[in-house]
């Protein structure tokens, strides 16, 4: 049943304050979640004069669907909109990939082992309007790139592929990615396939954020989800659907978008604080829900975009204190 726009706009947990001072940034927020969000007010670190805040009163949240931020170290993150589960599409990927590195761990340039693509992988291309890329019937290809052909062009029958050649079977590799995203705390969601084609696999926006903090410390893929394009042997040159990475200081991490599920966007950005580089998280979802795919990421990308940006300028000029 769609959400009434008051209800879609109420916010989780709070509003956003992020206070930097001293060269430390922390988070401070409001009492309850039905506080008003022009009340927020910043913590004060003792000894110390009151530093510039993020109020989450002036955050230009997505006006749709749910949005949550984190400052990776400096507390809980902040969420808008109602934090139900929602489809989420390929951002499912980034649990794909997480439990493989887990599963399989690579070092920074290595290829990992060679993996030989399935009848299905290749049976699996261009068919039902899916997100695929054109793996070959008996042709090999690394870990590394079949990380990378999920990650980047968002390749549904690359990501099953992988969860194949670590499980035997999809299901099985699904029993996995459950009891990852139950140690991570990711109580609101829900998975049932590896590439997120199902409508089944759910989740909410401060959820997700808990799987990009973790997926975010493994180099690997930190570098694969930071790539604007790669090129795989018998593959050519692959472009990443996340546009988000032109924005400076962004690097990662994954798109997903379907007609159910809307437009989705987790990312990251790196950000200076006080002469240290922090990293920046945020996950908008269920933009233009109903609508096409590609009215659905625009939206997801261009309310990423004003997030990001208005984010890292503050935490930005905040480091100097003007």
């Amino acid at each position: 049943m769609p959400l009434s726009p008051a209800r879609r706009h109420h916010v989780a947990g709070g509003a956003l304050a992020l206070l930097v001072l001293c060269g430390t940034a922390v988070t401070a927020a409001t009492a309850g979640s039905g506080a008003d969000p022009s009340s927020a007010s910043a913590a004060r670190a003792p000894g110390s004069d009151r530093g510039p805040v993020l109020d989450g009163s002036t955050i230009l949240w997505s006006e749709d669907g749910q949005s949550a931020v984190e400052l990776v170290g400096a507390g809980a993150p902040e969420a808008r909109g109602e934090q139900r589960p929602v489809p989420i599409a390929s951002l499912t990927k980034v649990m794909t990939a997480h439990v493989i590195l887990r599963e399989h761990p690579l070092r920074p340039g290595e290829p990992g082992p060679q993996i030989e693509a399935d009848p299905q992988a290749a049976h699996e291309v261009a068919v039902g309007g899916e997100s695929t890329v054109p793996l070959q019937a008996g042709r090999t290809y690394s870990q590394r790139q079949l990380l990378e052909l999920t990650l980047i062009p968002s390749g549904n029958n690359a990501a099953r592929l992988l969860a194949r050649w670590d499980s035997g079977s999809q299901d099985a590799f699904v029993e996995k990615m459950r009891r990852e995203a139950a140690r991570l705390g990711m109580d609101r969601s829900t998975y049932t396939g590896a590439s997120g084609i199902e409508t089944t696999t759910t989740s909410t926006a401060v959820d997700q954020l808990k799987l990009a903090r973790e997926a975010m410390k493994d180099p690997v893929l930190r570098e694969i989800v930071a790539s604007r394009s790669v090129t795989v042997p018998g593959i050519g040159p692959v472009t990443n659907t996340n546009s988000l990475l032109d924005t400076p200081g962004v690097v990662g991490l994954k798109t997903g978008s379907s007609t159910p599920a809307g437009g989705n966007l987790l990312w990251a950005c790196e950000v200076r604080t006080g002469g240290t580089t922090r990293l920046l998280l945020g996950a908008v979802l269920h933009q233009r829900a109903g609508t096409t795919p590609g009215e659905g990421i625009h939206a997801a990308l261009e309310s990423s975009r004003r997030l990001v940006t208005d984010l890292r300028d503050r935490l930005s000029s905040a480091r100097t204190g003007s």
